[in-house]
């Protein structure tokens, strides 16, 4: 077997999974006879997520999202308008804009990684969240955005248990609400959260939430015959070192809290002197371990935040506009397939072919990562097409180039490919830079459209280099091969 022809069925197969994955079957409430069958005999669910439980034990083990992501502008979703906090009035535009980072970090850490995060006035920031099933979760997960702690619990060891889960009061929360007035009829939020049992004063705050450089969830090392355990991994910024090691060196054996806008998340034991980090653990499952990690890397603000107004928002294009956007790329991209047809004839065809692997792969891609798409992100997308085609067009160009000069039909089929890659290979990894110079650009709040354009354009580039080489080259010379024949008689047909 030659190795075009190995080629060919891996494109095949590749081909049909991404067909698969593009178009996969979607059962709202009612699974039908075929999908019921399918899950029952190769325990699978009938969703647009493949999942499998490889010894049944009700778990899945290996699960594959197959889902498309929508943007804001396309499916609707949810405006969150944040305030900040009246008790903080020192507070600067640069301060502003670090909690919007912060607020942006905690919003894509749930899957919305279109979400649009910026700043609006001096003291307000706009969250835009695409695509929202649960507004009620959303605007609590982005309120608990407040204020972080690490409390000091010493001698409560025994009461630990019926304080966690619990609102307190911390020296940290007072200092803020010093300069804050209350509104007529407003009550003091602090006055119904718990106090020291001891001593009735409010429990002292360690360190804030500012002096956390990362945390993340680990699995702990093997150890003997027992199972590993999650826990939490936590660096401290070095600014904070000296307090934070000094406490834990002298309260070691006691408890310390981490507390969440008032609300106690954990309460570890301190096990030994912490000055740059180490470990949480206390038997977490894999999504509380998670959960908390996400709460210390984003829980910290610079300035404390609440919800000024929600709004749930429809989709800006509208159904019809979606329908019609939709029509258009169809349309263009059959205008660009009978053009390669009529021009180039059988390379064409080859490279009409290559072309609809091209878009499966891709569209393929956009669900597996998942990418969010929006209308800059859709655009990325159909110029990646454009990028497909200008690549077959330098190929058949310098191959036709090879066999006016006279060489044979083989040796100007290589020199075409060949001659043609570096052309190929240089203009999509400039244009590959630039994707990555707008995509960090869009990092800042208010930008994530950019990065949404950057990103789909950047796989199109990328998946380009594939399939207008290796894809291409393998059509054209398969079917070079089914009809060398009539090529020998006829050099029209190669569009020369």
């Amino acid at each position: 077997m030659s190795s075009h022809a190995r080629w060919l069925i891996f494109i095949a197969l590749l081909s049909a999974f991404c067909i698969w994955v593009a178009t996969p079957p979607a059962f709202k409430g009612v699974q039908s006879e075929a999908c019921a069958a399918a899950a029952d005999s190769a325990n699978l669910k009938c969703s647009e997520n493949l999942e499998l439980d490889f010894n049944g034990d009700g778990e899945y083990d290996f699960v594959l999202n197959i889902t498309q992501s929508l943007g804001l502008d396309l499916v609707g979703g949810l405006r969150v308008l944040l305030q900040a906090d009246t008790a903080i009035d020192n507070f600067t535009l640069e301060d502003l804009g670090e909690t919007a980072n912060n607020v942006a970090r905690r919003v894509n850490a749930l899957g919305l990684t279109e979400a649009t995060v910026q700043v609006q006035g001096r003291d307000r920031i706009l969250v835009e969240l695409p695509g929202v099933r649960d507004p009620a979760q959303a605007v609590a997960t982005i309120q608990r955005t407040a204020l972080l702690e690490f409390v000091d619990f010493g001698g409560l060891r025994n009461q630990v248990v019926d304080l966690v889960g619990r609102e307190i009061v911390t020296s940290e929360q007072v200092a803020l609400r010093q300069n804050a007035t209350l509104a007529e009829g407003e009550t003091d939020p602090l006055a119904d959260r718990r106090t020291h049992p001891v001593t009735g004063l409010p429990f002292r705050t360690v360190m804030t939430g500012a002096g956390l450089q990362a945390a993340s969830a680990v699995l702990s090392p093997p150890q003997g015959t027992g199972s590993p355990e999650w826990m939490i991994n936590f660096e401290v910024k070095e600014d904070f070192q000296d307090v934070f090691g000094s406490f834990t060196r002298d309260r070691i054996g006691e408890p310390m809290a981490i507390v969440l806008d008032g609300e106690v998340l954990s309460a570890p034991i301190i096990q030994a002197q912490l000055s740059s980090g180490g470990v949480i653990t206390g038997q977490f499952s894999e999504e509380e371990a998670n959960t908390l990690a996400l709460q210390l890397r984003s829980g910290a603000l610079p300035i404390p935040l609440r919800i000024e107004s929600t709004q749930e928002v429809g989709a800006t294009l509208g159904q019809e506009s979606v329908r019609l956007s939709v029509q258009a790329g169809v349309v263009g991209v059959i205008v660009v397939l009978a053009f390669m047809l009529i021009y180039y004839r059988l390379p064409g065809f080859a490279a009409d072919l290559a072309l609809v692997v091209f878009i499966f792969l891709n569209i393929a891609v956009f669900k597996l990562l998942p990418v969010t798409l929006t209308l800059p992100a859709i655009t990325g997308f159909l110029i990646s097409i454009g990028t497909a085609v200008d690549g077959n067009i330098l190929i058949f160009e310098r191959i036709k180039e090879e066999l006016r000069a006279g060489l044979p039909l083989d040796a100007a089929l290589k020199a075409g490919f060949d001659r043609a890659w570096t052309s190929i290979r240089d203009s999509n990894l400039s244009t590959i830079i630039i994707c990555g110079i707008l995509f960090m650009f869009g990092q800042t709040p208010g930008a994530s459209i950019v990065a949404g354009f950057a990103v789909t354009l950047a796989i199109g580039l990328v998946l380009n280099l594939f399939t207008a080489v290796i894809v291409t080259r393998t059509f054209l010379y398969i079917l070079v091969g089914l009809f060398r024949g009539t090529i020998s008689n006829n050099r029209a047909i190669l569009g020369a």
